[in-house]
């Protein structure tokens, strides 16, 4: 049966493959009760069994021992495992586990896509691989420090100064951030040149729930401006106000020659523009509300960069919280988009949740990376840092707050961002008519 259903291809019907697959599925067993029986390491037993778990869904779903994975996939999943297992050491660069991780990430897409009622294509899979690879890093990483502060554990908190823990992690999410890179290359690469159309067993039809499917998220008259019980006017008149007051921090920065309130209060200001230019350019309805969310965001950054970042604690966790807030509408609108463009892309509402948190993870990574480059090149340069980081309880800090705002976001801010993913998905359809 001819289809383009290339991610239901990956799941493989072929003796030879299912061979070597189960092959590996031995090894993988025998490797999580060496782990536990006799090196006690429960941590990565664990892990090798959650690998083998995640293998072993197609098989069992389909009551057939010739319908699995890709054994060279799954192979490379258990490289790190075999690895340490027979050499003794765990490899000396972080890219081969973290691409084992998007492996794992793929296996995940292609048993949602088969078994549940989350749709998508290979592209939006290997889209989301590169995604979950970097999360990962950052649900591992903050896994291990919440361990070490609350029951006393030395994962990262071992004794080592701060500065130097927090930069071993920046390297971890580098590594993570290029493992995830390279593997959705290699990912559409293997898409193209190895896997077939998928057979009439593996096919997976669009998932098509009627009238759902075309509903509108947003219920109607719930727009962001009626639930602060705020006029539209009040609305305008105070992002205008928080526009006038970024200009004025702009000049006691340049008064003052201070190199972070300038680039912050620069940048901040610029951003209060942009749902302007994409309302006229490519008419995306902006709700006078979410104009005003996204500029509280960078309002309150700006402001704690010119001093109330040092004075007041708890600053940074709240604008680290209202900026991701803003990264996770961006995030869900994108993927509503795409899920009213195309019936190949269904996300149900539950997984939609968990897709946000993945993206603003991932944003987190790729931001707590820019701190640390940009704080780096500042103390090598003698010159004020325009964003800096303060030890791994700073970085991990951030990542938790991030998710904070994810949160807000997926229960209660999806509903009013409706207009703008329509728009979206109205400008693909024009875009791919030409």
């Amino acid at each position: 049966m001819a289809t383009t259903d290339r991610l239901g291809g990956t799941l493989l019907e072929s003796r030879r493959n299912a061979a070597l697959f189960w092959v590996l599925v031995g090894v993988l067993s025998v490797f999580v009760i060496e782990r536990v029986a006799i090196a006690g390491d429960v941590r990565t037993a664990v892990l090798a069994a959650v690998l083998l778990v995640i293998a072993l869904v197609p098989p069992v779903a389909f009551r057939d021992p010739t319908v699995t994975l890709p054994w060279e996939l799954v192979g490379i999943a258990c490289l790190p495992l075999v690895w340490e297992f027979l050499v003794g050491v765990p490899f000396r660069t972080d890219v081969v586990p973290y691409v084992a991780v998007a492996v794992v990430a793929l296996f995940l897409a292609v048993e949602l896509h088969a078994f549940t009622p989350v749709r998508m294509t290979h592209r939006f899979a290997i889209a989301f691989v590169t995604l979950s690879t970097m999360a990962a890093a950052a649900v591992y990483n903050v896994g291990q420090w919440l361990s070490d502060v609350l029951f006393g554990t030395a994962f990262l908190l071992d004794g080592r100064d701060p500065d130097v823990v927090n930069a071993v992690v920046m390297i971890e999410f580098t590594y993570a951030t290029v493992a995830g890179i390279l593997a959705g290359v290699a990912f559409a690469f293997f898409f193209e040149r190895r896997i077939s159309p998928a057979s009439e067993r593996t096919y997976v039809p669009p998932y098509a729930p009627g009238e759902e499917r075309e509903r509108r998220a947003a219920v109607e008259g719930k727009t962001l401006a009626r639930r602060l019980h705020l006029s539209e006017r009040t609305q305008r008149h105070l992002t205008r106000g928080m526009q006038i007051v970024l200009g004025i921090v702009l000049a006691y920065g340049v008064w003052t020659l201070h190199l972070p309130t300038i680039a912050n209060a620069t940048v901040a200001l610029v951003i209060t523009f942009v749902p302007a230019l994409l309302e006229r350019d490519l008419e995306l309805p902006m709700d006078p509300g979410l104009v005003l969310w996204i500029t509280v965001a960078v309002f309150l950054h700006a402001l704690g960069s010119a001093g109330l970042y040092d004075a007041v604690g708890p600053w940074d966790h709240l604008t680290h919280a209202l900026s991701a807030s803003v990264v996770a509408a961006a995030g869900y609108a994108g993927f509503r988009a795409i899920h009213l463009h195309t019936d190949a892309v269904y996300l149900p509402p539950k997984f939609m949740g968990l897709l946000i948190g993945v993206f603003v993870l991932a944003a987190g990574v790729v931001w707590e990376l820019l701190e640390f480059a940009i704080d780096q090149f500042a103390i090598r340069a003698g010159i004020p840092a325009v964003l800096a980081q303060h030890g791994i309880g700073d970085t991990m800090m951030d990542l938790l707050f991030n998710l904070v705002g994810a949160f807000v976001t997926a229960v209660w801010g999806t509903v009013y961002l409706a207009d703008v993913a329509d728009s979206m998905s109205e400008r693909f359809e024009e875009w791919g008519e030409r």
